[in-house]
């Protein structure tokens, strides 16, 4: 897949919305991206999720033996991931505060994991969940998102696969552009402002 029919997809889904939003961290952007509503077609979620398959590197695909995603925004596509890939798909969750994995899920010793998210803007969640998958017995030898929205500079200290990545401008509150200030801020997330 192209970068235009990513974001055609994006667009197609209304996932992609422009306008003049207040992000959770207090900032302001012209545009906000919802994944869970690109994944929420099952036939969208299987073609996006078969195109990051495919950009994997074939070194890469071929050692994979797992899939596993934080919840909650990475359950969808890593288990498309996981039917892309003909792998089991688990996920690590937070009960207690920090992540493990699902109870229930077991990994082998000697799995080698695909550590799959939707979106990586800092990396923080995705660096979490990979010490969770090798707490419970796995080797992330990978990492992969639908959308790098961290400008280039993430490292999760292991190979970083995305399908598209978006850089999109945010601004202090002191700092919006006046084509933003003419249009009233939505809060689209679904964590609390600061």
């Amino acid at each position: 897949m192209q970068q235009d029919e990513v974001l055609a997809e994006f667009r197609a889904s209304e996932a992609l919305l422009e306008g003049h939003f207040l992000l959770s961290s207090g900032r302001h952007s012209g545009h906000y991206l919802q994944c869970a509503r690109v994944l929420m077609n099952p036939a969208r979620a299987a073609r996006l999720a078969g195109a990051l398959a495919a950009a994997l590197p074939a070194d890469l695909r071929a050692r994979l033996t797992r899939v596993v995603s934080p919840a909650m925004g990475g359950v969808i596509i890593g288990h498309e991931m996981g039917r892309a890939l003909n792998l089991d798909a688990m996920f690590v969750e937070r009960p207690t505060g920090t992540f493990e994995l699902r109870r229930g899920f077991a990994l082998s010793p000697g799995d080698q994991v695909l550590m799959v998210e939707d979106v990586v803007t800092t990396g923080l969640s995705s660096r979490e969940a990979i010490k969770a998958i090798e707490a419970a017995g796995g080797e992330v030898i990978a990492a992969a998102a639908l959308v790098d929205r961290s400008g280039g500079t993430v490292d999760l200290g292991v190979p970083f696969t995305a399908l598209i990545a978006l850089d999109f401008p945010t601004y202090a509150a002191d700092e919006v552009p006046p084509h933003l200030q003419a249009i009233p801020a939505i809060k689209p997330g679904s964590r609390a402002q600061p």
